[in-house]
């Protein structure tokens, strides 16, 4: 199962450019946009770095970045979410997964719903 957002926002088409088949309505455009799971980063991975790499690496634009991180130390735990438009993220997949960033190699997929857990007392 993939994680799909949308995410509305003013449209920049003019009228006169909108189609049938865009996602344009009224005024405003919906684009659908996938959670890329980004693991083994290093310790000392932050967002900004991860929009570097994305821009720099795949040319591709993030719309949000969270890298995870521990609740006592602040560090990164390793691993973080991206959120990219639709049509961008195989492209981001294929040329970030494996890449050394910070002496680590990249796992880069399509991130998967979070399993529900039981809850400790």
């Amino acid at each position: 199962m993939l994680i799909e957002h949308v995410r509305v926002e003013p449209c920049r088409s003019k009228p006169s450019q909108l189609l049938p088949s865009a996602n344009c309505v009224w005024g405003e455009c919906v684009t659908m946009s996938k959670s890329l799971y980004i693991g083994n980063l290093p310790w000392s991975a932050t967002e900004e770095s991860l929009r570097e790499l994305f821009r720099n690496e795949a040319n591709v634009e993030v719309e949000s970045v969270r890298v995870a991180t521990d609740r006592e130390t602040g560090r990164s735990r390793g691993f973080g979410f991206a959120e990219v438009a639709d049509e961008h993220a195989e492209h981001a997949i294929e040329r970030l997964s494996g890449v050394d960033f910070g002496g680590r190699a990249l796992t880069v997929n399509e991130a998967r719903p979070r399993e529900e857990r039981s809850r400790r007392y």
